[in-house]
């Protein structure tokens, strides 16, 4: 699983998003987001912001639903 933490700047970020695989425990997809679960889809990556709404579509299938986190949290 992805665990680097940006949000603000990516180097600023105090939360991620993240969905868990439901098959491969510690796999998935984090997302910088704020405190309440938003992701800023304009600051992400082009590859970051299409596995933010792959992992989105799948969400039931191959992924739990998210959850956020503090960043460092495990």
């Amino acid at each position: 699983m992805n665990t680097h933490c940006a949000s603000q700047p990516l180097s600023q970020a105090a939360f991620e998003l993240r969905f868990g695989s439901l098959f491969d425990e510690g796999r998935g997809y984090a997302f910088p987001c704020d405190a309440a679960g938003r992701v800023a889809l304009d600051a992400l990556s082009e590859r970051a912001r299409h596995n933010y709404l792959y992992a989105r579509a799948l969400m039931g299938r191959d992924f739990a639903v998210p959850v956020v986190r503090a960043c460092g949290l495990r």
